[in-house]
C-alpha cells in the first residue's frame, strides 16, 4: 500500500511542478482558489510521502491498517475544509459569512492536520510553536501580565486563521505559490540534469594545487550550487556525497570534513544571484530592485567564503597535508566544459530575463525550461533515461509541498500575532532591551533569528523571522536592506547552530561524525559569518549600494580581511607554528577590536594584531633556526 500511495504522491508532485512552470509564465489563477487548492494538494503529497506506517514502522498488520486509516482521515479533513473555504469565499468577502460549529471544528481540524504534516517533514519545533500560538489565541485571556489579551472565541480565531487571508491562505502562501515554488523546482531540475557532478569536477580541478584540495572544492561547488538550491540539506547531500569522502581521504578529520561541507552549503544561500530565492522575496518586501539586492549581497558573501578557504588552508597546513600530486589531480576535458553549460546557461537566462524587466517568477520558469532543454541536449544519460527528469520534477514538487506545509504553520503563527497583538508587545520588549544601543538591539535580534530559524529551510526561516520580528526591526533605525540582510544571514547560519543544526545533521552521516561536534566545528569555521552582518550594519559601504564611499569601503574591507585572518588563525590554533593559548586569545580580541566603530579602537586592534603576528613569525624563525 505504501508503494502505491507514494506513486500517487509523486504523480501529484509532478503536477505541482508543472503547474509552477505554467503559472511562472502565464500567471496565477484566482488567488483564493489557487492558494487553497495548492495547500490541499501539498497536504495530500506530504501525507503519502511521509505516512505514519513508514515513520513508526509497526510490525502488526492491525496497527499498520490503523495508521493508514488515520492518514486517509487526515486527507479527508483537509479536502472537506478546503471545499468549505471555497464555498464560503463570497460570503466572507461580503462580510455575511456565518460559521456553524461544524465549520469551526473542521477548520480547527484542518489546521491541526497542517501542523502534523509540518511535524512529519521538519520535526516538532515549528509545529509546536504554531500550536502554542493557536492555543494562545483561544486561552490567552486567562494568562497573566504581558501575555494577557482580550480573548477570542473559536469562531473568531478560525475566521482569521482558516477562512480569512491573514492566516493559512495569506501572504506567505501566495509568495510561495507565485515566486518560491518555481525556484525550488528549478533547483531540483538542475540537480536532475547532472549539472552538479560537472560542477564538482571543475571545482576539484581548479583547487587541485591547493593544500585543501577537495575541501576547497567543496567550498567552491557548494557556493555555486547552493545559490540555486532553496534547501541547505539538499545542497549538503548533493555535493557532500562526493566531496566529504575525498576530504577525509586527504587526511582531514571526520568532524572537519562534515563541518566544511555544512558551512559551505549553508553559505550558498547568501551567494547571489538566486540566494535560495530569498533575493526575490527581499526585493518584494523592501521595494528595492533585485539587481541592487544582488550587488549588496555579493561582497559580504565573498568575504564569508574567503574565511572558509582560509580556515581550510590553515587546517591543512596544521595537519601537514600537502597539495595533491599532479598525476592524481582531477583532469578536465572538453566534455566537462560542455557539461558546465547545463549550469551556466540557466543562470544567464535568469540574469537576462531580469535585466529585461520581466518578473522573477518568469525568470525562474524560463531557467527551469532551459535547464530541461540543455540537460537533454548535453547529457546522453538523461536522453537514455528520460524518466530521471520526471523524478527531478517529482522531487521538486515534494520539496515544494513540505515548504508549503511549513508556510501554512507560519501563517497560523502570524495570524495569532496579528489577532492578539503579541507581535507588537514582543517588538517593544526587544526595543526596551536594546534601548538606544543599536549593538544590543542587534544582538537580541540575532539570537531571536537563530532560535526562530532552527530546524527550518532557508526560505521559511527568513520569512518567519522577517514577519515576526518586522516591528522590532523597524525600531532599530537601520536601513531596510541592511537589516533584512542581517536577519537573513542569521536565519541561514541557524542551519549550523546546535542543537538543531540541520546542515550539520545532514553532513554527519556522510562524514560518519558526531552531528553536534560537527555543528560546533562548523561554527568555528564559519565564525566570520556571524560577524560580517554586524559589520555591514555599521559600515554601509560594504553593501556597495548604501551610502557608498570609496575611502570607507577600502578601510572597512581591509579591516574585515585582517579580522578574518586573525579569527581563522585563532580558531585553528595555527599560523606558521602552533599557537599558544595567550596568542589565540589576543588574536580574537584584536579581531573584534579592529571592527569596533571607533577609530582609536580600530588602530589599537591593528597594532596589537600586527604585533602578535610578528611575534609568531619571529618565534617560528627561531624554531626553524
Amino acid at each position: 500500500m505504501e508503494k502505491t500511495f507514494k506513486w500517487v504522491a509523486w504523480i501529484f508532485a509532478v503536477g505541482l511542478s508543472l503547474q509552477s512552470i505554467y503559472t511562472s509564465y502565464f500567471g496565477l489563477w484566482e488567488p483564493r482558489v489557487h492558494r487553497s487548492l495548492a495547500v490541499m494538494f501539498c497536504a495530500i503529497i506530504v501525507t503519502f510521502v511521509y505516512p505514519l506506517a513508514r515513520i513508526y514502522q509497526p510490525q502488526r498488520k492491525m496497527i499498520i491498517a490503523i495508521c493508514w486509516l488515520v492518514d486517509f482521515i487526515l486527507v479527508a479533513i483537509v479536502i472537506y475544509a478546503v471545499w468549505r473555504f471555497i464555498t464560503l469565499i463570497e460570503d466572507v468577502e461580503n462580510l455575511i459569512a456565518e460559521f456553524s460549529l461544524i465549520d469551526q471544528l473542521v477548520a480547527m481540524s484542518a489546521i491541526l492536520v497542517l501542523l502534523e504534516m509540518t511535524r512529519r517533514a521538519f520535526g516538532i519545533a515549528l509545529s509546536l510553536v504554531a500550536a502554542l500560538s493557536l492555543a494562545y489565541c483561544l486561552f490567552g485571556a486567562d494568562l497573566p501580565w504581558f501575555f494577557r489579551h482580550s480573548g477570542f472565541s473559536l469562531e473568531q480565531t478560525m475566521e482569521i486563521i482558516w477562512y480569512g487571508f491573514q492566516g493559512v491562505f495569506g501572504l506567505p502562501t501566495g509568495i510561495v505559490l507565485g515566486l518560491i515554488l518555481i525556484f525550488i523546482v528549478f533547483g531540483a531540475v538542475l540537480e536532475g540534469t547532472g549539472a552538479g557532478d560537472s560542477l564538482i569536477r571543475i571545482a576539484l580541478s581548479l583547487t587541485g594545487r591547493s593544500r585543501g584540495g577537495p575541501a576547497h572544492a567543496a567550498v567552491g561547488a557548494s557556493a555555486l550550487f547552493g545559490t540555486m538550491s532553496g534547501s541547505v540539506t539538499a545542497n549538503v547531500v548533493g555535493t557532500g556525497v562526493m566531496t566529504i569522502p575525498m576530504i577525509k581521504q586527504r587526511g582531514f578529520t571526520s568532524n572537519f570534513a562534515g563541518a566544511v561541507e555544512a558551512a559551505a552549503s549553508s553559505g550558498g544561500q547568501i551567494m547571489p544571484p538566486v540566494m535560495g530565492a530569498a533575493a526575490f522575496l527581499m526585493a518584494d518586501l523592501i521595494g528595492m530592485p533585485y539587481i541592487k539586492i544582488c550587488a549588496a549581497a555579493l561582497l559580504p558573501a565573498l568575504f564569508y567564503y574567503a574565511s572558509l578557504s582560509i580556515s581550510v588552508s590553515l587546517e591543512a597546513k596544521r595537519l601537514g597535508i600537502e597539495p595533491i600530486p599532479v598525476e592524481e589531480r582531477q583532469k578536465l576535458d572538453i566534455r566537462d566544459l560542455i557539461n558546465s553549460a547545463m549550469f551556466v546557461g540557466p543562470i544567464l537566462v535568469i540574469i537576462f530575463t531580469l535585466v529585461m524587466g520581466r518578473s522573477p517568477a518568469m525568470a525562474g520558469g524560463l531557467a527551469t525550461m532551459s535547464a530541461i532543454v540543455l540537460g537533454f541536449l548535453i547529457n546522453k544519460d538523461l536522453r537514455k533515461k528520460p524518466q530521471r527528469m520526471l523524478t527531478a520534477l517529482a522531487k521538486g514538487g515534494v520539496a515544494g509541498s513540505t515548504i508549503m506545509m511549513a508556510v501554512g504553520a507560519i501563517g497560523v503563527l502570524l495570524a495569532a500575532f496579528d489577532l492578539t497583538g503579541i507581535g507588537l508587545k514582543f517588538a517593544n520588549v526587544i526595543s526596551n532591551i536594546g534601548g538606544t544601543n543599536l549593538f544590543f538591539g542587534l544582538v537580541v535580534t540575532a539570537l531571536a533569528c537563530l532560535m526562530l530559524g532552527m530546524g527550518m529551510p532557508t526560505f521559511p526561516a527568513y520569512l518567519i523571522i522577517v514577519l515576526v520580528l518586522g516591528p522590532a526591526i523597524k525600531m532599530l533605525g537601520v536601513p531596510a536592506l541592511a537589516i533584512h540582510l542581517f536577519v537573513f544571514y542569521f536565519g541561514v547560519l541557524s542551519a549550523i547552530t546546535p542543537p538543531v543544526a540541520l546542515a550539520a545533521f545532514a553532513a554527519a552521516p556522510i562524514a560518519q561524525s558526531d552531528p553536534i561536534k560537527t555543528g560546533f566545528r562548523a561554527i568555528g569555521i564559519a565564525l566570520a559569518g556571524f560577524i560580517i552582518p554586524f559589520v555591514f550594519v555599521y559600515e554601509h559601504s560594504l553593501l556597495l549600494v548604501l551610502d557608498f564611499d570609496i575611502g570607507s569601503f577600502i578601510w572597512v574591507s581591509a579591516r574585515l580581511m585582517f579580522a578574518i585572518w586573525l579569527l581563522a588563525t585563532a580558531i585553528t590554533g595555527f599560523e606558521s607554528v602552533k599557537l599558544p593559548a595567550w596568542n589565540r586569545l589576543l588574536r580574537m580580541a584584536a579581531a573584534v577590536t579592529v571592527l569596533i566603530a571607533f577609530t582609536y579602537f580600530q588602530v589599537a586592534g591593528i597594532v596589537v594584531g600586527c604585533l602578535v603576528i610578528w611575534s609568531t613569525r619571529l618565534g617560528s624563525r627561531k624554531i626553524l633556526a
